[in-house]
């Protein structure tokens, strides 16, 4: 049959799309075909897109126009070729294949279908695959660090977000074969595992009948890694029973990542999470009661329609008085089929770029001051890469999650993929700069 073609894989979007393509450079690996990292040096480039936001789709656009100038020949696979499958086929001559966020288990059938001469369009109208731990993989991410999917879709109907047409209803693994993924991730070396969903709070409420983080996060307790880290736990969904599970259970990092999008009851009604207006500030004052020592990241939506400066004075004041660890500010996009698409009172763009400027300006002190309690504190440090210049090491505190917090810059020397403890000397508002200390790998 002669040789297969070489595929290389352009990844976008969040770390769930980050497993989508290690998924599905796993299959294509173990079904023979030559992948690369070089688009320039492949017969075909997967583009894994984003279109969760205005940006996010530019970006896909820009990555998707340049391989067809380059005369690419292209796989469209994602969040995009979901949501836009045929417009995608129509204005791009170059794509030889759209393939659905809930599709990619297809990817070897779908490569060889193009290579027989198809043009193919391979989109599910309604997601509902997940893949377990006999799914192959090839990981892209630091050797120490592994993304581990729990569940996937979203029950919910937020009226910003366009998830739940794109990736479909929630669908949960069972504890079991989260486990034993875990396991197999950990015979590989990994020593932080990332626990990702739609919702992670929300995990098991499909399969079991009532939501089971708390389980989950005690049986992933008896895994040989020494880093957990939960993210999209919604606030609510944070009871007693998981705060006691993360507080028991060694391994799992008090790290909260809390995607709370506002604070105003109106603004939230507005966006359909109404429930979470009435908690908000009895649930984080409950939290950091529970857990002292836990890391508070969150996630803001500033400029929705209707969003007046009281409203907005209101988040300000917000988080002045919660302190939270890390904040990110995201400007309102407004995205068809999502019921705030065509809400009145849209703000102008201008409006929205001051008022994420003026919260990230404000939360900047804040930073400032909890990276500033950590020097003279020795810490564990994950060491991922090295100073390209200097050759020193450089890695995360447990309270930092990749890509999205700081980083902490070490004096010194370790292997990657180790856990080292450092003396930290200084602070800024998003890294710390440390000396390793003496350690044993083991």
């Amino acid at each position: 049959m002669g040789n297969k073609p070489t595929i290389a894989i352009s990844h976008l979007g969040c770390e769930k799309n980050r497993i989508d393509s290690e998924h599905m450079l796993g299959m294509l690996a173990q079904a023979g075909y030559q992948v690369d990292n070089n688009e320039e040096l492949a017969d075909y480039v997967i583009v894994n897109t984003c279109s969760f936001i205005e940006a996010a789709r530019q970006e896909s656009v820009r990555t998707l126009v340049e391989l067809a100038e380059a005369d690419k020949k292209i796989i469209i696979a994602g969040c995009m070729a979901q949501h836009f499958q045929e417009q995608l086929l129509e204005e791009l001559p170059e794509a030889v294949a759209v393939v659905g966020s809930g599709d990619y288990q297809k990817i070897v059938e779908v490569v060889e279908r193009v290579e027989g001469g198809e043009r193919v369009k391979e989109v599910s109208s309604e997601p509902t695959y997940i893949a377990d731990e006999t799914t192959p993989r090839y990981r892209t991410t630091p050797e120490g660090t592994a993304y581990l999917r729990i569940a996937e879709g979203c029950d919910y109907r937020c009226a910003f977000c366009i998830i739940p047409h794109l990736r479909g209803k929630q669908r949960s693994r069972s504890i079991e074969s989260i486990v034993a993924e875990a396991e197999a991730l950990a015979s590989q070396g990994v020593r932080e595992l990332i626990l990702i969903s739609q919702i992670s709070t929300n995990y098991g409420l499909d399969l079991y009948g009532k939501p089971k983080l708390a389980e989950l996060l005690r049986a992933l307790g008896r895994v040989d890694v020494p880093w957990i880290r939960i993210h999209y736990a919604y606030p609510t969904g944070l009871t007693p029973e998981v705060v006691e599970a993360i507080s028991q259970t060694p391994n799992v990092l008090p790290y909260l990542d809390l995607p709370l999008q506002h604070s105003h009851p109106e603004i939230l009604r507005a966006m359909n999470r109404p429930w979470q207006g009435r908690v908000n500030d009895e649930i984080i004052d409950r939290l950091k009661q529970a857990l002292p020592d836990a890391v508070l990241r969150t996630t803001f939506i500033v400029g929705f329609p209707g969003e007046t400066e009281a409203h907005f004075e209101h988040l300000c004041e917000f988080v002045k008085r919660h302190e939270f660890d890390h904040v990110g500010v995201f400007t309102f996009s407004p995205e068809e089929g999502t019921a705030a698409y065509d809400l009145p009172e849209q703000i102008a763009p201008e409006v929205k770029e001051e008022r994420r400027d003026r919260l990230m300006e404000l939360q900047q002190p804040i930073s400032w001051r909890k990276n500033q309690a950590e020097v003279g504190k020795t810490v564990e440090v994950l060491v991922e890469q090295e100073n390209p210049q200097t050759g020193e090491a450089i890695g995360r505190s447990a309270r930092f999650a990749p890509e999205v917090d700081g980083l902490v810059y070490l004096n010194g020397s370790a292997s990657l993929g180790n856990i080292v403890p450092v003396k930290i000397q200084q602070a800024d508002p998003y890294d710390l700069y440390g000396t390793i200390l003496e350690f044993n790998s083991n």
